[in-house]
């Protein structure tokens, strides 16, 4: 199947996920070849990863798939060919997101002809590719922290005839040129919204970034207001990526097994906290601030950060030591918790509230920025607040 009728397939099953609307955009996919910006990615393998490489059968199918395909393994550009031996383990560290994210980011950025744009995080340089066929290449500008990512990235672009003026640099900081921009867009995910962004954003112009949340996170828009103040909403539509690396958080230490008198009836399942689709899972976030879901193995008390979807059974955890397990009996739920904090009393008094609040879904939420202060806010900004935790 040639790359052009891919493009469209992949169109038009983003029109069908309801994520693509605009016809600027919508011809943008059309028309950016994902294939030269994704010439190599790894595949999941297991518990490992194994190497595609351009040459392999399934190469394209894979390429414009509606999945996020790994880039990059420890930061370290050796991981590949290593994979290109057999499967390795290794945690993803740059990627091409799901085409799908994409989209919907791209569009709630509102952008409008003529306005600059800056994309923080260029990874393999599709975005940046699809925003210089929206934009026109001399309205982009982008910025990765890893020299390598961004050489690559520029040779793609100028392979397809892009042009975006393309940096080295800490993307926290925002552009290190220090232009005004109408719109930034963040392809990476933040824990707190960094002030450089606002600050570089002309007053009245919009911030589209994700959030960088143990729970809860997700899609944020702000409009830009004087120096690093900005106020905005929450988003309905979703949208996750890897953070930067600044942002990264640490690997879970290993959960306790408890005992059978440990372990209680309750009400609530683990997957109302832990999963996006469910409605309390943001209100969650915001009452356990600091929390992580984490994938655990029973037996052993082994856990790692939940990254991606998995059948296995969910913890949570917390800095302190605190921690939480479920399980299914019968047809009940039970848990067992421990640490300083009884984490399930906290997520049991937080579905209480929510249930009194009417259950907001999370556009109902706000964000405010002034400088190092932020806080969320439910309907209005001097509303219920809570403090959008690091």
């Amino acid at each position: 199947m040639g790359t052009q009728r891919l493009r469209r397939r992949l169109v038009k099953h983003l029109v069908e996920q309801d994520a693509l609307h605009d016809d600027r955009w919508a011809e943008a996919f059309r028309s950016v070849p994902r294939h030269v910006f994704l010439p190599r990615f790894f595949l999941p393998s297991g518990d490992g990863w194994t190497a595609m490489d351009s040459g392999d059968p399934g190469w394209l199918e894979h390429v414009y798939s509606p999945e996020v395909l790994v880039t990059q393994l420890d930061d370290d550009p050796s991981r590949w060919a290593e994979a290109r031996r057999g499967p390795v383990p290794g945690t993803p560290t740059s990627s091409s997101s799901m085409p799908a994210i994409m989209a919907i980011m791209l569009e709630e950025l509102r952008v409008q002809d003529g306005q600059r744009v800056l994309e923080v995080g260029t990874g393999t340089g599709y975005n940046a590719g699809l925003l210089s066929h929206r934009c026109g290449s001399g309205q982009v500008s982008t910025v990765d922290i890893d020299a390598d990512l961004v050489a690559a990235a520029r040779e793609h672009l100028q392979a397809c005839g892009y042009a975006p003026s393309c940096a080295v640099g800490d993307g926290a900081l925002g552009f290190p040129a220090g232009v005004l921009f109408d719109r930034v867009l963040c392809t990476a995910s933040v824990s707190t919204i960094p002030p450089a962004w606002l600050e570089q954003t002309v007053p009245g112009g919009l911030v589209v970034t994700t959030l960088n949340r143990p729970l809860g996170a997700g899609l944020v828009r702000l409009v830009a207001g004087e120096g690093a103040k900005g106020t905005g909403r929450v988003l309905a539509r979703d949208g996750r990526f890897m953070p930067l690396r600044a942002h990264r958080r640490p690997e879970p230490a290993p959960l306790p097994v408890p005992d059978d008198s440990a372990w209680r009836p309750t009400r609530l399942p683990m997957s109302l906290l832990v999963k996006p689709k469910h409605r309390f899972e943001f209100f969650a976030s915001l009452e356990l601030p600091d929390v992580h879901p984490v994938r655990e193995a029973p037996s052993s008390g082994t856990s790692v950060i939940l990254t991606r979807a998995d059948p296995g059974p969910v913890a949570l955890t917390h800095p302190d030591g605190s921690w939480v397990r479920c399980r299914k009996a019968g047809g009940t739920f039970e848990v067992a918790q421990g640490g300083p904090r009884a984490l399930w009393d906290l997520a049991e008094r937080a579905y209480v509230l929510w249930e009194s609040l009417g259950k907001p879904e999370r556009d109902r939420f706000g964000l405010t920025v002034d400088g190092p202060h932020q806080e969320f806010w439910l309907d209005e900004p001097d509303g219920l607040r809570w403090p959008l935790a690091a």
